[in-house]
């Protein structure tokens, strides 16, 4: 669904105490290379516990192969991870299956493992788990990231900001945006706790100052707030001249000022990052041309995703295009509105074919409205 460019890491961990725990599996593109590792970890000792935070084939693909070579094994999730295994897989686990509930710990030795509920972030059947003796949270999807890891497994080992940090912005938006209110839950059931590590099933290991540094941005963005002040600007254009008058748009803006912006052609660029950056910066501009008497297609279908993503909280400004009947302008609107805490900011514009001379003080007038909507507090 997504592009990964820098590629994406599958993490699964292993407690090796008086009893073995592995923390979830992979994904069935490198069952080979992760059985290899198990086996290796595990140095010829028998696999006690296999816990199952998530339920996403991308994690999941390998518990029958586990199942295989250890069937002594006692597989740990609630009844919707049970639920859910049956719906994707043929073996009978129920011998195997070890239920828990909410708050319920299991004693491996010296490590004790606890389990919280934590629907939809982002399924039903997520839980996380929480190593009580050192303070680990095993967070299932939470706090993770696109991109490979490149030898450094801890965030506080690379440039994260510079390097990283779009990344997971991108994995956070796309994937869990829609279930803010869950993060939040999850966050009221954690809070409390001493979190020393946090360990998600993508991405790099938190430790350190780096583990307010992402509760912070996962803070920010459950609640639908913008990072900082900016200007993402999103447009469609079929022959050039929606895409002049953004162009002016931002110019304009650049001359006032505005020193964040974003420009992004929806034809050319994966939804994804435009989300992303979205979710990121204060004030939007959608500016789109009509099509086949409705809002051009790639442009509905990215103000749709950020509806279903349940983005709110941002500053809005439009621009819409046509020719000889108008369309796209009147449906952004209505979208745009249908979405909670929205706030149009100026005058749309809707153009006739192309901006001209004796409308340019329109588009001055929506660039004062967009700087000074970015000055107030």
């Amino acid at each position: 669904m997504f592009p990964l460019t820098n590629g994406v890491s599958y993490n699964s961990y292993l407690i090796n105490d008086e009893k073995t725990a592995l923390l979830d599996t992979v994904d069935a593109a490198i069952t080979a290379e992760y059985m290899e590792n198990i086996t290796y970890a595990l140095n010829g000792r028998e696999l006690d516990y296999l816990v199952i935070n998530h339920m996403e084939p991308d994690h999941c693909a390998n518990i029958e192969e586990i199942l295989r070579r250890y069937p002594g094994v006692s597989v740990i999730g609630n009844a919707k991870t049970l639920q859910f295994f049956n719906q994707y897989y043929s073996m009978d686990i129920s011998e195997n299956f070890l239920e828990v509930k909410e708050g319920e710990e299991i004693s491996l030795g010296k490590h004790v493992l606890r389990f919280y509920m934590a629907p939809m972030v982002h399924w039903p059947e997520v839980m996380v788990t929480y190593e009580v003796t050192q303070g680990i949270l095993f967070s299932a999807d939470a706090f993770g990231a696109f991109g490979a890891l490149a030898g450094n497994i801890f965030a506080d080992e690379v440039e994260y900001d510079s390097y990283y940090l779009d990344e997971a912005r991108r994995y956070y938006t796309n994937i869990v945006g829609r279930y803010g209110n869950q993060v939040q839950a999850l966050f009221k059931k954690l809070d409390g706790l001493k979190i020393n590590m946090i360990c998600s099933l993508h991405g790099h290991i938190w430790r350190g100052d780096m583990i307010s540094y992402i509760l912070n941005k996962y803070d920010i963005w459950s609640r639908y707030l913008p990072e900082k002040k900016g200007v993402v600007i999103a447009y469609a254009s079929m022959y050039g001249n929606t895409e002049n008058a953004v162009n002016a748009l931002a110019s304009k803006l650049a001359q006032r000022g505005v020193k964040d912006m974003r420009m992004y052609d929806v034809s050319k660029t994966h939804p994804s990052y435009i989300i992303s950056d979205i979710f990121k910066y204060s004030n939007v501009v959608f500016a789109s041309p009509t099509y086949n008497l409705h809002l051009y297609f790639p442009m509905d279908s990215l103000i749709r995703e950020l509806s279903v993503l349940n983005i709110s909280n941002r500053k809005v400004s439009l621009i819409g295009n046509h020719t000889w009947s108008s369309a796209a302008l009147k449906v952004m609107t209505e979208m745009v509105n249908n979405m909670k805490n929205m706030e149009i900011v100026g005058t749309p514009i809707d153009i006739k074919s192309s901006l001209k001379e004796d409308r340019e003080h329109e588009l001055d007038a929506l660039a004062d409205a967009i700087y000074k909507s970015l000055s107030d507090d």
